[in-house]
């Protein structure tokens, strides 16, 4: 459940904190105080973009923050599954920063992305707007809205028909590839051999380039490497008088001569013999090196060669040796289907007929299951309708085969409704009207909210285009979804505001000459005199009280049914 929303500086929200309880919370207040603000402002905390100009005072840090209460441990484990970490408690706090237009998102302290903020945020609660009503206008939103009903025993056929339908569709794609004529199909045999022949005759090596490369690179430059290293040679070898290990030889022999006289000169000594010796292997192993670059011009233009054959290989079939042996082995498997292409393509036929009737199979299954389940959701919002005061109501649901499998199966559902006694069922989208779709999507919700585990449901203005009766079966049916379901709700109307076990009046006042939006929750007391306000209007008299209060009343006993 959502216990706290704290809003700082977002659109009219100077700075509002607000604790929510169990069971029904209801918002109410005048014609722009604000309401859809803290709707606006529940949607930012949920990851929704921001809109323009939300952050009050520019300059300053917009502030959302979320605060809920998760006891459901199979809730908890699909948040730790999206890398969030709860509390031990249970707590998961959702915070967003605004500035600059830039938003900082965090879920317990540690920072997300808003798309991982909305994956979370769907686990916890359920957002129900007037915009979000007219998807039961949609045709292709119905099927979404049974598959959610019916998840456990859906999801995973679902799954098998998607798996199916990758199956099948990658081998129709290879038999498309190649679906050619005889003479295409034999140039691009011919030309395949060709490089194939071209590759294998190269016979290039892993790691062979490198070496070449690195073998020319010295042949290259070997004139100026010999030089280099010559006169490094004459001045640390012995050819000279003056050359280091000449030198170096030298002053040996006169510190023989005296290093039995002090225990210091014979340390010294040998310190001198140990360069001595480590001058002479330097010596010995640069004369083998420039002995190594001594190489005629055959071999020269052998390495060229090589080099040439190697870098045209790689120009042609990849930038990498292993790029060049990955084009061949597709070559020589093309080759092949090709050389024996009937054969193939008559074994290309056989696996894409087995994979479609898999296919098929596995979308026959999914498809008698949302029947079965489209029967069992049909039956409950139909139930929750006449709950709704439509009187003699029928709803139903109706299944089309599509004339290809896709991978979310083969059917093409929608819903359908009766309103009135004698009337033929017609598709839901063509025949209801505002009120009545605000009510049957109350139905679908309070039916959806029976199989899912989110712990809060928002309602922004469920009550659009009511009064009355349907007004009143609207209030109890909220009541009891919220028995089972924390429940937030905007009203207009006195019948669902008396329901409330949590009333909050949202008002606009002028502070400091801005004007702010506050949200205080309720006393019984102030609680039926906005229930009076909200049916009497300005004018609030005695009997207006009255009615209130007796709407109280009444809505109280209600809740105990």
């Amino acid at each position: 459940m959502l216990l706290n929303v704290h809003i700082k500086n977002i659109a009219l929200i100077d700075d509002a904190n607000v604790n929510f309880t169990d069971n029904l919370n209801i918002l109410t207040g005048e014609t722009g105080a604000g309401k859809s603000i803290i709707m606006g402002a529940l949607k930012i905390g949920m990851g929704d973009k921001l809109p323009k100009d939300i952050v009050r005072e520019a300059g300053k840090e917009g502030f959302c923050q979320l605060l809920f209460l998760v006891d459901d441990e199979s809730v908890l484990e699909q948040i730790r599954q999206l890398g969030v970490e709860p509390t031990e408690d249970g707590e998961i706090l959702i915070t967003r920063r605004i500035v600059n237009s830039r938003t900082i998102n965090t879920i317990n302290d540690m920072a997300v992305t808003a798309a991982r903020l909305r994956e979370v945020s769907a686990l916890l609660i359920d957002m129900h707007t007037q915009h979000q009503q007219q998807t039961l206008l949609k045709k292709n939103e119905h099927m979404k809205l049974l598959d959610k009903f019916g998840r456990a025993a859906i999801e995973p056929l679902k799954r098998e028909v998607a798996q199916r339908h990758a199956d099948y569709t990658e081998l129709v794609d290879q038999m498309d590839k190649l679906s050619m004529d005889e003479a295409e199909r034999s140039r691009r045999a011919e030309f395949l051999k060709y490089q194939i022949a071209e590759i294998e005759s190269a016979n290039v090596k892993a790691g062979e380039d490198e070496d070449i490369e690195h073998q020319y690179n010295k042949m290259v430059n070997s004139r100026d490497i010999v030089a280099a290293a010559s006169e490094v040679y004459s001045v640390t070898g012995y050819e000279n008088q003056s050359s280091a290990g000449n030198e170096i030889g030298r002053v040996l022999v006169n510190l023989k001569g005296i290093k039995e006289l002090d225990d210091e000169i014979d340390g010294l000594y040998s310190q001198l013999e140990n360069i001595d010796a480590l001058l002479n292997d330097f010596n010995v192993e640069l004369s083998n090196y420039m002995q190594s670059m001594n190489f005629d011009d055959s071999e020269f233009r052998e390495v060229e060669s090589r080099l040439d054959v190697i870098n045209d290989i790689k120009g042609k079939y990849g930038s990498t040796v292993d790029e060049v042996n990955r084009y061949l082995e597709e070559s020589k498997a093309e080759y092949e289907k090709l050389s024996e292409y009937d054969e193939y393509i008559a074994e290309l036929s056989g696996k894409i007929n087995k994979a479609k009737k898999l296919m098929i199979d596995a979308a026959d299954k999914l498809s008698a299951e949302r029947k079965k389940q489209a029967k069992l959701m049909c039956k409950e919002i139909k139930t929750a309708l006449s709950d709704l005061s439509f009187m003699q109501v029928d709803f139903d649901m109706v299944f089309d085969r599509l004339s290809e499998c896709t991978a979310n199966g083969i059917d093409d559902c929608y819903f359908v409704i009766s309103t009135n006694v004698g009337e033929k069922l017609r598709p839901l989208y063509d025949v209801a009207s505002g009120g009545e779709l605000s009510r049957i999507m109350l139905a679908v919700k309070s039916c959806m909210a029976a199989e899912d585990n989110i712990g809060t449901l928002v309602f922004d203005e469920i009550d659009v285009g009511i009064s009355g009766r349907a007004a009143q079966a609207v209030a109890e049916k909220m009541a009891l979804i919220s028995r089972k379901h924390q429940v937030i709700s905007i009203t207009h109307l006195p019948q669902i505001a008396a329901m409330a076990d949590s009333h909050y009046l949202i008002e606009k006042s002028a502070d400091e000459g801005k004007t702010v939006t506050k949200i205080v929750r309720l006393s019984e007391a102030e609680s039926i005199t906005e229930i009076a306000r909200l049916l009497g209007g300005a004018s609030i008299t005695d009997a207006v009280m009255s009615n209130a209060l007796e709407m109280k009343q009444m809505a109280e006993k209600t809740k105990k049914y």
